[in-house]
């Protein structure tokens, strides 16, 4: 939908079904050669050994028998009811802000088209946040009888807390149309420095939509490195059906290669439910953890699923995982398998299944995987700048900030009126 002094006109909500295949296993790299190679590759020798499951739904209707004796089972593509955003990112949002956030200018316009799913976290330049120095309220009414707001100000606390902050959104007249949007800066004498935004929508056929992004900057108390911190959480329901998604991104950083990254997502049509988790973990020293977790569900009671994990340092490490299935009635299949790395072009693969499958051999194969993050610490800081040049209040000569060192993580307060309620 678009609020402007015309009035507020709902866009349309469209659920037009894609594959919802899971994110498949990115292509990693030899930890001693510039080589690369899909992760999920598994011995050419094992002839018997399981592949990753690529694809989503089971029939519900095909017993689990069917499964028995494949290397894969049968699976198709799940819709991800994607809510697409007719606006182009190639169209500057900074721009399309300033008629909006200037004190006294025409009425604002609506930026609420809904998240799409599987877009990970949006950068500072995709947001476009620019918050005006000036404090200012104000509202009005378009020739529809759709009405408008926006306003900005400051917001100061202890220990040199600063809050400065704009939020503007509208209406249609009978209010079945509408959409929030809020921007923010953050800052205190400690080095925290934090920029969000968050916005939400809905139409007049039902269909709602939320997003929050933030990043932020902090020095470890314990450590005493700075990190820098990057979420998302955008979620999406559907008024005509029992329809919706939700999914929740972070990524952690510090200055001496520290990283961590992760997703956790959920979606649902109708009758089916699926869901996937994954996570990497970067020490900075050369040992890496990356696992993912994948499963779904009909209301008919069969459920599958797919999860692996690997953990590799200085070219020793292992690879296990497994896909499963489980029936209306309760009947189980499933299929393990392994792999331990030697470091020394060998590699003992083993697994099985519950119908008899199973093999254990050790073969000459090289070792790939990502030793390193292929987004780290220095590209993080170079895509922030935006965040690194917020400006804390002036400390007086002679006043020291206050640490807590019993805080966990930095501060989570959110600007008057932000809420974070996940899917319902």
């Amino acid at each position: 939908m678009a609020a402007c002094s015309r009035g507020l006109v709902a866009r349309p909500f469209d659920l037009t079904a894609r594959g919802a295949t899971p994110p498949r296993r990115r292509a990693i790299r030899c930890c001693c050669r510039a080589q690369q190679e899909p992760r999920g590759r598994l011995s050419k020798a094992a002839a018997a050994a399981p592949e990753r499951t690529e694809e989503w739904r089971i029939d519900g209707n095909k017993p689990a028998a069917a499964a028995r004796g494949r290397r894969r089972a049968s699976l198709t593509a799940m819709p991800s009811l994607p809510f697409p955003s007719p606006r182009s990112r190639r169209q500057s949002k900074q721009q399309n802000f300033y008629p909006r956030c200037t004190p006294r200018g025409p009425a604002p316009q609506s930026r609420d088209t809904p998240p799409k799913r599987d877009t990970g976290i949006a950068s500072e330049k995709e947001w476009g946040i620019n918050i005006v120095d000036e404090a200012f309220k104000e509202s009005g009414t378009n020739e529809d009888g759709s009405t408008w707001y926006r306003e900005s100000a400051e917001d100061l606390g202890d220990n040199g807390y600063r809050c400065r902050w704009a939020r503007m959104g509208g209406q249609s007249h009978d209010g079945t149309t509408e959409w929030k949007e809020t921007w923010w800066e953050k800052s205190d004498w400690t080095g925290y420095k934090e920029l969000g935004a968050e916005k939400s929508g809905k139409n007049g056929e039902g269909d709602s939509w939320w997003e929050k992004w933030k990043e932020v900057l902090y020095q470890d108390e314990w450590s005493n490195l700075a990190r820098i911190e990057r979420s998302a959480e955008k979620q999406a329901k559907s008024g005509a059906e029992n329809a919706g998604w939700y999914e929740k991104w972070w990524e952690k950083y510090d200055a001496k290669g520290w990283t961590e990254k992760g997703a956790h997502k959920y979606g649902r049509l109708n009758e089916q439910s699926w869901w996937e988790r994954w996570g990497e973990h970067y020490d900075g020293r050369g040992f890496v953890l990356k696992w993912t977790d994948k499963w779904a569900e009909t209301d008919l009671g069969t459920k599958w699923g797919d999860k692996w994990e690997e953990k590799f340092f200085a070219g020793i490490g292992s690879r296990q995982g497994e896909t499963w299935h489980v029936s209306p009635g309760g009947d189980r299949w499933s299929r393990t398998w392994g792999e331990e790395h030697f470091g020394n072009g060998k590699v003992h693969k083993y697994g099985k299944s519950t119908t008899g499958e199973s093999w254990d051999l050790v073969v000459d194969e090289e070792t790939y995987y990502e030793a390193e993050p292929h987004y780290g610490w220095a590209d993080v800081v170079g895509d922030s700048t935006q965040l690194l040049s917020i400006q804390p209040v002036e400390r007086p000569p002679g006043v020291y900030p206050t640490i807590d060192f019993s805080a966990s993580s930095p501060p989570s307060d959110d600007p008057p009126g932000m809420s974070s309620s996940p899917l319902e």
